[in-house]
């Protein structure tokens, strides 16, 4: 049970747990306290065989700002940064083998963008603002980098990342910083039928989809093609997927999938 003065809040329903960040009097900042408990959560949700999806949500107006600044003046005597611990938490989320939603109401800033990056899905309203402001306080966007220039066109990533300018949710989606783009009012459907279509998937099979989408680029097309056949295979003679196979054929819902509640 989540604590009543906790930072971020989880709760569970049909297979899906919603992380929400829930610190809106420093607007979602990245504090160290947050993102501990952020990384709890993620944990205890890839713990919870129930669990098949994770979506990452927010209280308050904005989703996230960033890192928490009055925090990072507070350690600049001991060297000891919050933003330190970002590295932690991008890869928490990047590597959750369940698919991780974000659900994006608000602004994002810095920090933020880094965490929308590394989930597999992003809906944003199209309302919703989002910058690269780093280079306007003297730092650079140096570890989100790792989740979100993968995402970006370099003109892209080099317009937005020197500019700091203010880019709306279409222009997120254009670029591939989100996935789509929707009217706020459309916004929990949105994110809820994108629920919906992965907990059809089963847990050992979304795992592997998402490995294969982090895969590298081949040195060798025959020598990947050789391995991505025994891969397939594999998945192919898994308990999965003989039980996948099966309820096709009968048309019925494999046993993964959750019953609605």
């Amino acid at each position: 049970m989540t604590s009543p003065d906790a930072l971020v809040r989880s709760g569970t329903a049909s297979g899906v747990t919603t992380l929400t960040l829930d610190s809106p009097h420093n607007r979602n900042a990245l504090s160290t306290r947050l993102m501990t408990e952020l990384i709890e959560g993620l944990a205890a949700a890839v713990a919870d065989d129930a669990v098949r999806v994770v979506v990452l949500t927010h209280t308050g107006p904005v989703f996230c700002s960033g890192a928490d600044l009055k925090e990072s003046a507070q350690a600049y005597a001991t060297g000891t940064l919050p933003a330190g611990m970002l590295g932690d938490v991008l890869a928490a989320v990047r590597e959750c083998p369940k698919p991780v939603v974000a659900r994006v109401a608000g602004p994002a800033r810095a920090g933020g963008l880094g965490l929308i990056a590394a989930a597999d899905l992003a809906v944003c309203a199209r309302e919703a603002t989002f910058a690269f402001t780093e280079v306007r306080i003297g730092v650079i966007p140096a570890v989100i980098s790792a989740t979100v220039l993968p995402l970006l066109t370099p003109r892209a990533a080099a317009e937005l990342y020197l500019t700091g300018e203010k880019f709306d949710g279409a222009r997120a989606a254009e670029i591939g910083l989100v996935t789509a783009a929707v009217p706020a009012e459309e916004l929990d459907a949105k994110v809820a039928a994108y629920c919906a279509a992965l907990v059809q998937g089963a847990p050992r099979a979304l795992a592997g989809a998402k490995e294969l989408l982090a895969r590298p680029a081949p040195a060798d097309l025959r020598t990947e093609l050789a391995a991505l056949s025994g891969l397939s295979t594999g998945y192919f003679l898994s308990e999965e997927g003989l039980e996948g196979v099966m309820a096709f054929r009968e048309k019925r819902p494999a046993r993964w999938v959750p019953a609605a509640q």
